[in-house]
């Protein structure tokens, strides 16, 4: 079994690389503000993870510099992830707004769906 989803896992990251999204082009000072919005955002995800890569293209597509953590190869990541939000699943981004206040967003369906409303540029 190991076998088959470390192949998986390459096949799946190799994909992911030849058919990467192209980001969107925003104005400098409008890019600037997301960036510094983004920077209260943590992505928990394991590379190759076909969820967490969809999210990743997500972020992509609309160019949020968002930090990813693999949890699945860092420790330190692994625990924040379980005594933060609870339980261990990826992908998982932590929103801590301007208060401190810290919120956990699990299934990238649901991530997918907030950054979208967030960040997501009008339409004319």
């Amino acid at each position: 079994m190991f076998v088959i989803r470390w192949i998986l896992g390459k096949i799946i990251l190799f994909l992911d690389a030849v058919f990467s999204p192209t980001g969107i082009k925003r104005p400098a000072e409008q890019q600037a503000s997301i960036d510094t919005q983004t920077a209260q955002l943590t992505l928990y995800q394991y590379l190759a993870c076909p969820f967490c890569v969809k999210v990743r293209r997500a972020m992509k597509r609309q160019s949020l510099n968002i930090e990813t953590r693999d949890a699945k190869r860092n420790d330190q990541f692994r625990e924040e992830l379980v005594q933060g939000g609870g339980k261990l699943k990826v992908p998982c981004l932590r929103i801590e707004d301007e208060g401190g206040d810290i919120r956990w967003i699990y299934d990238s369906s649901n991530i997918i769906s907030y950054l979208e409303q967030s960040f997501a540029p009008a339409h004319k």
